[in-house]
C-alpha cells in the first residue's frame, strides 16, 4: 500500500524522487522520506505528514546525488511519525532500506538481531530488514567469500541471504554508501516495476511514477530482484538464479494521470465514466452478429459455457461488482453464482467441484487478500479468470485467464469508474455465456444494443452533479444514513454506503430494502436520510412500501428513480432520475448519483477527497 521510487541516472535525483512521491501519494500519506547517495555516506530526509512536509526539510538538491530511494507510507506497524518513516538505516549506517509490506517474522528476526549487537530506533518491521541484510554485510566476508564464483559482490549477496530469512510480503528498493552506483529492488507479494530509460532507470511500486520518465518497463514477480547500475540491470530470483524478464510497454500516458480542470481525481474519475466504458466495450461489443468479444479467455469460452457453478471472489467495490456479477449470471446464463469476500475464502475451506470457475476481481491485480484467493482456488482444482484494470499485475500474471478493463488508471482512493467498468464486463460475459446457453438471438441483440448506449446514459445522469451536490448540502449535517435496494440494486446500496463512508466519514449502512424492518428500522429518526433506488423493476412496488415505511417514522428520503415516474415525486424529498434500461442494466447507471452524493458530501465536510484518512489506493497487506 506505501509508494515505493528509486532513481539512478545522469539527473539530479532529489526532484526526480519527490515529483514521483507526489504521483504515489495516493497509495499512503501518513509519512514520506528519502535517502540520496553522492560520493559519501548516506543522507536521509524524511518526516510525519504529507509529501508537501517533507519538502519544506529538504536540503538543496546536490548535483553529486544522482541515485536515491524515497517512501511515502501508510503506517502497519508503528504509529505515523518521523522515527517511523522510511528509509530506513541499518545499525552499521551503510544500508537503507524502503519497504512495501509486512515481515511476518520480523519479532522473532528483531529478538535475533538484538542479542547480535544490532540496535533499533524505530517500531517497524523495516527496520528489521535494514538491520538484517547490515548484518549479513558485516559478516559476509567469513561466508564462503560470499559465493563470489559467480561474480556476485557482496552487497547482492547480503541481500539475497536476508530475504531468505524473511517470512511475509514485500516491495524493496535498498541502496548501500559503499556502492554508491547500485540500487537493489526485491518483490513478494507486493508490486515492483523497473522503468527502462534513456540512461536512466525508475524502480517503482506503480507505473505513475514512471510514465514521465519512459513507457519502458520489466515486472517483477514473487520473489525476484533486480540490481541496477549505470552500466545496466540483471534480474535473479532471491536465490541467485538468473532470469530473463521482457520489458513491456505501459499502458498509460502522463496525461491520463493528470487532473487537467479537475479539482480531484475521484471527479475526474467519475466524470471519465463514459470515455471508460466506451474503451472497456470498444471492439468487445459485435453488433453485427450479436456477440460479445472477450479475446483474452476465448479458448476458455468453451468451459465457461459448461461450468456447473461460479464462485466471484473480490474485496471492497470489487466486491460489490461481483454481488452484481452474481445476479447476471443466474439471470442472464442460468449458472449458478455465489460471491465470496477474498479475505475470507482461503480461510474457511471452501468446496471446489469439477466444473468449478473462479473469477477473481480487483481494480489493481494486486489486492493482497484477492491474490491469495486465487492461488487458493488454484491449488484446489479450480479454473480462474481474472478481471483487472493494471496490465502486467500479479493477478493478471498468476490466473489461468482473463479480461483486462481497459479504463485507464484510477488514482482516487474511492474506486468509482473501475466499479462501472467491472460491472459492464461481468455483464458483456453474461450475456455472451447466456447467448451460447439458452438466449435466443434476437434477444441477445436488444441486450447488446441496450449496453452499447449505457455510456451516453451516464453522460445524462453526471449533468445532475449541481443538483446532487444540492442534496449533499441539505444532509451533511447528519452522521448515520441508509442506502436501500432490491435486485440488481441491492449491491448498489452497499456500494453507495461504502463511498459515503469511505471519504466523508459519515456513518452509512447498505442494505436490501426489505431487511430494514428486521431491525435497522429502530435507528430511524426525525430527519435521518434514508437513500432508495426505486427504478422500475419487478421489485418496485414493494420499495414504495419500504419507503413509506420511513417516512411514517420522519426519515428524510433520497430517491433514485426513473425518468418518467411522476408517482414517486410525492413519496421524495428529494429525487434524483437515471434513463430508462432493463433492470440487469440498471447498476451501472444508479452507482453514478451515490458517487456524485458521496463525493460532493466529502467536499462540503472539508474532507481530502483524494487521500481519505486511513485509506490507500491499493490494499497490498493482509
Amino acid at each position: 500500500m506505501c509508494g515505493i521510487i528509486a532513481y539512478l541516472g545522469k539527473k539530479v535525483a532529489q526532484p526526480i524522487l519527490i515529483e514521483a512521491l507526489k504521483r504515489l501519494e495516493y497509495r499512503g500519506y501518513d509519512s514520506a522520506g528519502v535517502a540520496l547517495l553522492g560520493s559519501g555516506a548516506i543522507r536521509i530526509k524524511k518526516t510525519s505528514g504529507r509529501i508537501s512536509a517533507l519538502e519544506k526539510i529538504l536540503d538543496e538538491p546536490d548535483a553529486a546525488e544522482t541515485l536515491g530511494i524515497g517512501h511515502t507510507r501508510w503506517a502497519t506497524h508503528g504509529k505515523p511519525s518521523t522515527i517511523n518513516a522510511h528509509p530506513h538505516l541499518d545499525y552499521t549506517g551503510k544500508i537503507a532500506v524502503v519497504h512495501n509490506g509486512i515481515i511476518e517474522n520480523y519479532g522473532t528476526l528483531k529478538t535475533w538481531l538484538q542479542n547480535e549487537g544490532a540496535a533499533f530506533a524505530s517500531e517497524t518491521d523495516t527496520e528489521v530488514i535494514a538491520n538484517l541484510i547490515g548484518y549479513f554485510y558485516a559478516k559476509g566476508d567469513s561466508e564462503e567469500e560470499q559465493k563470489k564464483s559467480d561474480g556476485q559482490n557482496k552487497f547482492e549477496w547480503s541481500v539475497q541471504r536476508a530475504l531468505q530469512e524473511m517470512h511475509g510480503t514485500f516491495g524493496l528498493a535498498i541502496v548501500c554508501s559503499d556502492f554508491p552506483d547500485t540500487i537493489i529492488g526485491a518483490k513478494r507479494g507486493s508490486p515492483l516495476i523497473l522503468g527502462v530509460g534513456d540512461n536512466e532507470y525508475i524502480l517503482a511500486s506503480d507505473a505513475a511514477a514512471i510514465v514521465e520518465h519512459t513507457t519502458q518497463a520489466i515486472y517483477l514477480a514473487d520473489n525476484e530482484m533486480v540490481t541496477i547500475n549505470p552500466e545496466g540491470f540483471h534480474t535473479k530470483t532471491i536465490d541467485n538464479i538468473t532470469i530473463s524478464k521482457e520489458l513491456k510497454q505501459i499502458e498509460f500516458s502522463l496525461e491520463q494521470i493528470e487532473l487537467g480542470d479537475f479539482p480531484h481525481h475521484m471527479l475526474k474519475e467519475i466524470f471519465e465514466q463514459p470515455k471508460a466504458l466506451s474503451t472497456c466495450m470498444g471492439g468487445r461489443i459485435d453488433s453485427r452478429n450479436n456477440r460479445i468479444k472477450l479475446g483474452g479467455i476465448d479458448s476458455y469460452l468453451r468451459e465457461l459455457t459448461r461450468t456447473k457453478r461460479l464462485i466471484l471472489i473480490a474485496c471492497g467495490t470489487a466486491f460489490h461488482a461481483g454481488l452484481v456479477g452474481e445476479f447476471l449470471f443466474e439471470q442472464l446464463a442460468r449458472i449458478p453464482a455465489e460471491t465470496e469476500y477474498a479475505s475470507e475464502f482461503r480461510y474457511r475451506n471452501p468446496i471446489i467441484e469439477d466444473g468449478t470457475v473462479v473469477i477473481s476481481i480487483s481494480q489493481s491485480g494486486e489486492t493482497i487478500d484477492t491474490l491469495a484467493a486465487v492461488e487458493e482456488a488454484k491449488e484446489r482444482g479450480a479454473t480462474v479468470l481474472g478481471i483487472v484494470n493494471v496490465v502486467g499485475s500479479s493477478i493478471a500474471r498468476t490466473t489461468d485467464t482473463g479480461i483486462y478493463l481497459h479504463a485507464g488508471p484510477e488514482i482516487g482512493v474511492a474506486s468509482t469508474k473501475a466499479f462501472t467498468a467491472q460491472v459492464a464486463v461481468l455483464t458483456m460475459l453474461a450475456i455472451e455465456l447466456g447467448r451460447r446457453r439458452h438466449i435466443r438471438s434476437d434477444q441477445a441483440s436488444k441486450y447488446i444494443d441496450e449496453l452499447s448506449q449505457i455510456p451516453d446514459k451516464i453522460s445524462q445522469i453526471l449533468n445532475q452533479s449541481d443538483h446532487i451536490k444540492q442534496i449533499a448540502s441539505a444532509n451533511i449535517d447528519q452522521d448515520n444514513w441508509l442506502f436501500l435496494g432490491r435486485g440488481f440494486n441491492y449491491p448498489v446500496a452497499l456500494e453507495g454506503a461504502l463511498k459515503l463512508k469511505e471519504i466523508s466519514y459519515i456513518h452509512a449502512e447498505g442494505l436490501p430494502a426489505a431487511e430494514m424492518k428486521h431491525g435497522p428500522i429502530a435507528l430511524i429518526v426525525d430527519g435521518m436520510p434514508v437513500v432508495f433506488i426505486a427504478t422500475a423493476g419487478p421489485q418496485y412496488n414493494k420499495i414504495m412500501g419500504n419507503i413509506a415505511e420511513v417516512r411514517a417514522r420522519g426519515g428524510k428520503t433520497i430517491v433514485v428513480a426513473t425518468e418518467g415516474d411522476e408517482n414517486i415525486k410525492q413519496h421524495a424529498d428529494h429525487l434524483i432520475t437515471i434513463p430508462d434500461v432493463p433492470e440487469f442494466l440498471q447498476p451501472m447507471l444508479t452507482v453514478v448519483p451515490l458517487q456524485l452524493l458521496a463525493y460532493h458530501a466529502a467536499v462540503l465536510r472539508d474532507h481530502d477527497v483524494d487521500k481519505p484518512r486511513n485509506l490507500a489506493k491499493s490494499v497490498t497487506v493482509e
